[in-house]
Parts: structure tokens; C-alpha cells; sequence
């Protein structure tokens, strides 16, 4: 299992009830959440099979910011 950690721009609730669906309905993610309170808004994907860059091309693709965030 890995846990993927990434900053974003899902800053309030109504812009992480836009993705919810999409994150919800994939087959590889098994659990998310994100931390608004955070300064980085970070979102943690737990995931045995994807990869940063494909969390990372689901959030563009829905016109969200996302990159690595580094240990």
C-alpha cells in the first residue's frame, strides 16, 4: 500500500465536493482525504497500484493544481 501526498489548491469544501465523485469512483484508491488546514491544503491518497503522476493527472484534468510533496 502506498500513501501518496500532494499539495493542492482544494482549499474549502466546495471545491473538494467537486472531486469527491471522481476520487470516490476509482477503482484504485481506496482512501483520500485532504487538510484544508494546512497551508499546502495537502491530500493523502492511500493506493497499492497508482502513481503520483496519475493522481496528479486526475486533479489537472479537473482543472485542479497538484504536485509531489516532498518528505
Amino acid at each position: 500500500m502506498n500513501v501518496l501526498v500532494f499539495k493542492t489548491n482544494l482549499s474549502s469544501p466546495p471545491l473538494i465536493e467537486w472531486i469527491t465523485p471522481y476520487f470516490n469512483s476509482h477503482p484504485f484508491i481506496i482512501e483520500w482525504s485532504v487538510d484544508t488546514e494546512d497551508i499546502d491544503n495537502v491530500l493523502r491518497v492511500l493506493s497499492s497500484k497508482l502513481l503520483e503522476k496519475d493522481v496528479i493527472q486526475l486533479m489537472q484534468n479537473n482543472g485542479f493544481l497538484c504536485e509531489v510533496l516532498p518528505d
